[in-house]
């Protein structure tokens, strides 16, 4: 199998922090230098304050899943902002994918899902991920 790289949405992350399953596989697979995991400065913003607001994380636990993250991940800075989703969060993960040239992009959210593959970047659930590394 072959190092991909990807960009995980922020539910992604979500879920592989908080539960097992699917999520927590790829991002083993990550751990295990499978996947070449590609963030973003904004994405990472976004899941810092998912994680306080909705889910009541201290900000240490935070800074620490956080540096976890950072100590595999490729960090880009995308150069240009797009407005394609109206969900101003989903248009950051494209333009991380875009900026990191990335092999696909994980996701669990509908709105992305719903576009199926952006400027030739294909849009999968993990699982459909999973499947298709075996």
């Amino acid at each position: 199998m072959s190092s991909c790289g990807a960009v995980f949405d922020t539910n992604i992350f979500l879920s592989a922090l908080l539960f097992d399953g699917n999520p927590a596989l790829v991002l083993e697979m990550v751990r295990a230098g499978n996947i070449q995991l590609i963030v973003s400065p904004a994405i990472l913003a976004e899941l810092s304050s998912i994680l306080k607001s909705k889910f009541s994380w201290d900000d240490e636990d935070i800074r620490e899943a956080l540096i976890a993250i950072s100590r595999i991940a490729v960090f880009v800075k995308p150069a240009h902002r797009l407005h394609i989703l109206s969900d101003e969060a989903d248009n950051r993960v494209l333009e991380c994918a875009l900026e990191g040239g990335a092999d696909c992009i994980i996701s669990g959210d509908h709105h992305l899902l719903e576009l199926g593959e952006f400027r030739g970047i294909p849009i999968l659930r993990a699982s459909d991920f999973l499947e298709k590394q075996t």
